[in-house]
């Protein structure tokens, strides 16, 4: 393929990352373009997982969670921002390897960008490896592990399903079967010049206290 991807490329790496030790190294040794942006993609996910689970925490001071949070925020505008990332290096790929294609007049458009699809797969990889540990210990009853081996076979059929979507994806993108575009994010609540409660100051309360949409609506 133009783009050098298929789904098994991506979840062995996805696999191979969690292994080695979560958030170690930000790309497979020389990867540049779509394969950068998968590697930063799955970095940050791993990031947001770890910062996920230490906010559930009620051990700590507020302060702690809170400054947490604003990890989580951070991790997630990257992650997102790496998605797009993604799609912009494939788009560009095939475009420069096979500019004469064109999607064909019934061709069909993907909602779910390969992006996004690369993006389930790095929370699907995380959500295996985890629950895969979770069978593994030995403090837990055998109910635990037996409900969390179920869960974990259900895991995996999902990675296959979704995979099987995403090489159909990449192979009709580069026949004109199938075409996708870059949808942009814009998360708003991350922007100060758009998210009222950081433009606003004190004023912003006053609109949810009238029944007007707060900032998460609007977003």
């Amino acid at each position: 393929m133009a783009h050098g991807l298929d789904a098994r490329s991506i979840t062995l790496y996805h696999d191979a990352f969690l292994q080695v030790a979560e958030g170690a190294s930000d790309a497979p040794e020389g990867a540049s373009g779509a394969w950068g942006a998968i590697a930063a993609n799955h970095r940050f996910n791993c990031l947001l997982w770890r910062e996920e689970d230490k906010a559930r925490r009620q051990d700590v001071p507020a302060g702690e969670i809170a400054e947490g949070k604003h990890r989580i925020d951070g991790y997630n505008q990257q992650r997102n921002d790496a998605v797009e990332a993604i799609d912009e290096a494939i788009l560009t790929a095939l475009a420069a390897v096979i500019p004469a294609i064109t999607p064909a007049p019934d061709a069909r458009l993907s909602s779910e960008t390969a992006g996004a699809m690369i993006d389930r797969l790095s929370i699907l990889a995380l959500k295996i490896h985890h629950m895969r540990e979770q069978t593994l210990r030995l403090d837990a009853g055998a109910a635990h592990v037996e409900a969390c081996a179920a869960r974990l076979g259900r895991l995996v059929t999902q990675r296959i399903d979704l995979s099987g979507c995403l090489d159909r994806l990449l192979l009709e993108a580069g026949d004109g079967r199938a075409y996708f575009k870059v949808y942009r994010q814009f998360k708003m609540y991350n922007d100060p010049a758009l998210n009222p409660y950081l433009y606003g100051g004190a004023h912003a309360p006053q609109a949810q206290a009238q029944g007007l949409p707060g900032p998460r609506g609007a977003a």
